[in-house]
């Protein structure tokens, strides 16, 4: 639709119609995209009330879901968070005991070991596991030995660069 402007006030009232068509368009798209978006999220709130009254479902999702992303802020921010590792022994651990070592022992045994096996993995985090594991390969690896030629002076104190006596800059061209 072309419309013919022939002075300056023509201009001014086709630029106001336009800004109002734009802001009547873009209210009416805002309202379209809620509506859809409530269509399509209507199925998913639906499978997940049903899935979130199942038992076990927040022992799953806290062990699933990614809320501590590595660093120590955040575990001080939220204290129940911890990472895959920690979550993964606090539930693998009592079960390995209890099919293993506590299988012929009584409930109160088992309560009391379960618990303190419990405590201990939440003791025991990524971060802590990785310290051991590389001071553990610092210990095992063989020391190396630098050699220095004896044609080549030591390094001067503070610098990692060798004084061969010449002034840099002496051999531009």
């Amino acid at each position: 639709m072309s419309t013919k402007i022939n002075n300056i006030d023509e201009l001014r009232a086709e630029i106001a119609r336009l800004k109002r068509l734009k802001e009547e368009q873009e209210l009416y798209l805002g309202v379209q995209y809620t509506l859809l978006n409530n269509k399509l999220s209507a199925p998913y709130r639906v499978i997940s009330s049903i899935i979130s009254r199942m038992p076990g479902y927040e022992l799953v999702k806290g062990l699933v879901s990614s809320s501590s992303q590595g660093g120590s802020d955040n575990h001080k921010k939220n204290e129940n968070s911890s990472d895959w590792l920690t979550r993964t022994l606090q539930l693998g651990l009592p079960l390995v005991l209890n099919r293993t070592l506590l299988k012929k022992s009584g409930w109160l045994n088992k309560s009391l070991v379960l618990f303190a096996s419990e405590a201990a993995a939440g003791q025991i985090n990524q971060n802590s596991l990785a310290s051991a594991i590389s001071k553990l390969t610092e210990f095992v690896k063989p020391k190396k030995k630098k050699k220095q030629h004896k044609d080549v002076p030591p390094l001067e104190e503070g610098s990692d660069v060798i004084n061969f006596g010449i002034p840099p800059g002496s051999e531009t061209y």
